[in-house]
């Protein structure tokens, strides 16, 4: 039975691991949304179940689906991804999942952060968002997990990212933009990070690179390989659209130390040559409530939206020049697992990608 645990995970003594220590399963939502994906989202239920399939080789996979879509997913899934019905708005399960937490006696717990689809009624992406705002709560009574809820708090998981050590990396363009905590001062974020996830230390990068979906997510900028390494996206390329921006977290993250004092090896990872974009001919519904994606619009395509699992690391491709050069990159980050590429255009088409769909529950 899931309880609702009226304390913090630090009084407790829980804290949230790393991505790279070990995971029980990955959660994942499947898509059906057609006015955030292209044709009836069907491209887009391929590459997810490409995904799946991916991580499935590594460690076990629970697929989310409505009931209208309960049918098609199982027939699209192989039988050793369970597949469970449970209602949601759109597919992001990073963000409107639960954070899982651990101790050090093998307890497992989680966070079930308040969810209001990127910014709410300031710049949220969609209205309503209810079934989202339900779905952590779900899987914890799924796995029979306690959770601690924050009331009046919003957070993404795709917001954040930890080295299990008491360090946290995350950007002041989304966790201080309008639409999230606009009655918090940064310190008082600080405080309830610090507070939920059990940590001593926050490095504030300035801004991400999608400040109209997410308000700029770390997970497409940042992410600890281990404690005191973190993979950081790089461009020389001064006509790249992201140039500033990874000039940017690049030297933040060189100059910054983690909780423990240790200052960061910062690894370096390529974007793609060529943006990714919106095409007209895309057949996308327009929805009250719903921002249109219309031609031309540049998609947020990073190689650092992976996703870390059990002796694996699985990586976004887009059919770009640069796609083996990041494959070659992120293998040298980690020696010891076997890194799979998948490829995932028609998720960024839909506003996010590898890391943004899937949501690891700790061991």
């Amino acid at each position: 039975m899931a309880r609702r645990i009226d304390s913090t995970p630090k009084k407790d003594g829980y804290r949230m691991p790393g991505e790279f220590e070990p995971q029980k399963q990955i959660w994942m939502l499947w898509p059906e949304r057609p006015d955030n994906w292209r044709d009836g989202a069907k491209p887009a239920q391929k590459a997810y179940a490409n995904v799946a399939k991916a991580i499935s080789q590594f460690e076990p996979v629970t697929m989310c689906v409505s009931k209208e879509q309960y049918a098609n997913c199982r027939n699209a899934l192989p039988p050793e991804i369970r597949v469970v019905e449970i209602a949601s708005n759109d597919a992001w399960i990073r963000d409107c999942g639960p954070t899982f937490l651990v101790n050090d006696k093998g307890g497992v717990r989680a966070v079930d952060w308040d969810f209001n689809a990127w910014g709410g009624l300031v710049d949220g992406l969609y209205f309503p968002w209810d079934m989202d705002q339900m779905v952590a709560q779900k899987v914890c009574e799924i796995e029979g997990i306690d959770t601690y809820r924050t009331p009046g708090f919003v957070l993404e998981g795709g917001s954040i990212h930890v080295d299990g050590e008491g360090t946290l990396i995350t950007t002041e363009m989304c966790l201080l933009s309008e639409g999230r905590n606009p009655h918090m001062s940064k310190e008082e974020i600080e405080e309830k990070l610090k507070e939920y996830l059990n940590l001593e230390k926050i490095i504030w990068i300035k801004d991400g690179i999608d400040p109209d979906e997410t308000n700029g997510h770390v997970d497409d900028v940042a992410c600890f390989v281990r404690p005191g390494e973190v993979a950081c996206i790089w461009t020389d390329d001064k006509d790249n659209y992201f140039y500033d921006a990874c000039q940017a977290a690049y030297k933040t993250l060189s100059e910054a130390t983690d909780a423990k004092g240790r200052k960061l090896k910062v690894h370096k990872l390529c974007m793609p040559k060529k943006n990714v974009t919106i095409k007209a001919d895309f057949a996308i519904d327009t929805v009250e409530g719903t921002i249109p994606r219309e031609d031309g619009d540049i998609c947020i395509a990073s190689y650092m939206n992976f996703l870390i699992v059990n002796g694996g690391v699985i990586v976004p491709q887009y059919g770009d020049e640069n796609d083996k050069l990041a494959i070659e990159q992120i293998q040298a980050m980690f020696p010891e697992r076997k890194v799979v590429g998948v490829d995932t255009w028609e998720i960024v088409y839909g506003g996010g990608n590898i890391h943004c769909i899937t949501q690891q529950q700790c061991k």
